[in-house]
């Protein structure tokens, strides 16, 4: 089950955070603060799945942006359809915005109501 999205830029900024669970303002702080270093810091021949505390981690970069889903860490999560999923949510955003860009995920409330509905 999705615990929570982030959509990251290259600087380490966070540019949307979705959670599905509850999470305190400092418990979020410091879960994306040492996540999106974590992510950022392995190149591009490592693995896209990360495991960090309670959470498998999926991240995958598309542009400027890293697009990070935390999943429950038991067996009957499947990191492979969470790959499939950012590349949907992606390939969504992209038709919608045409030729999405930071700044529409930033300011514009569709792409909050399309992660309400995960």
């Amino acid at each position: 089950m999705i615990k929570f999205i982030l959509m990251v830029n290259k600087q380490g900024q966070t540019r949307l955070a979705q959670y599905y669970e509850f999470l305190s303002v400092r418990e979020r702080v410091t879960l994306e603060g040492e996540l999106i270093r974590k992510c950022l810091s392995r190149s591009e021949s490592q693995c896209s799945f990360v495991e960090y505390r309670d959470y498998r981690v999926v991240y995958r970069r598309y542009a400027s942006l890293y697009f990070i889903v935390g999943i429950d860490n038991d067996e009957d999560c499947n990191e492979l359809a969470i790959l499939e999923f950012i590349h949907t949510l992606v390939e969504t955003l992209d038709k919608y915005f045409e030729n999405v860009c930071e700044l529409d995920i930033m300011c514009e409330p569709p792409v909050y109501a399309q992660l309400e509905v995960c």
